[in-house]
């Protein structure tokens, strides 16, 4: 079990030992810093808080300065928390990690912030079809239709698909597999896509299937 940080770098594709075209993103991953060790006595439960980039001075807090200087490394600018059940390396505090945790034909998770498509209709953000395209409709084309009877039940239900905000969320990709290693640049080839924009911040962690 392995788990690091990475950068999106952006997509491309290879070819893999059939001679087919492999859609992959390049990953960015590491070098990381162990900022802390939690542990069961401390914080109540263990894991490793790992920091990668690196922050602007003027970015960073008279707390977070002090929190960095004990680990003794740079304030990072990206912080995430991972379980001592997805690393299994006994890190200690101000430990560096890096892509050779990992190796290629391996399966990892990847956890990251979807792309924001800002405020999208029923059509776009639902994939609803729409109404119908002939018959002298006007403007009915990409609405959404009933969202609730007027007698009955008179009220709109709670969580009905509806227009509103989209992206922008939590998302895990599972079963990718890593196509290949580049310790000398940190960089992570992963089959298929992964939830982000270009430069986003992801999590990458061994598959548990």
């Amino acid at each position: 079990m392995a788990a690091i940080l990475g950068k999106k770098i952006g997509m491309t594709s290879i070819y893999d030992e059939n001679r087919q075209a492999v859609p992959c993103t390049v990953i960015q991953a590491g070098p990381c810093f162990v900022s802390q060790v939690k542990t069961t006595g401390v914080d109540g439960y263990e894991a490793y808080q790992l920091s990668i980039g690196e922050r602007k001075e003027a970015k960073v807090s008279k707390p977070l300065r002090g929190h960095y200087a004990k680990a003794g490394v740079v304030p990072g600018y990206e912080i995430a928390e991972f379980g001592r059940n997805d690393m299994e390396a006994d890190l200690e505090q101000g430990s560096s990690v890096s892509v050779e945790m990992f190796h290629e034909g391996e399966i990892v998770d990847v956890r990251g912030v979807s792309k924001g498509k800002g405020f999208a209709g029923v059509v776009k953000r639902h994939n609803f079809g729409g109404g119908s395209r002939t018959h002298g409709q006007s403007d009915r084309l990409r609405a959404p239709g009933s969202v609730g009877g007027a007698s009955d039940p008179s009220k709109t239900f709670k969580g009905t698909k509806m227009a509103g905000r989209m992206g922008g969320k939590a998302v895990k990709v599972k079963g990718l597999k890593i196509m290949k290693v580049i310790p000398e640049s940190n960089l992570l080839v992963i089959k298929g896509a992964v939830p982000g924009v270009k430069n986003s911040y992801l999590q990458i962690v061994s598959s548990k299937q």
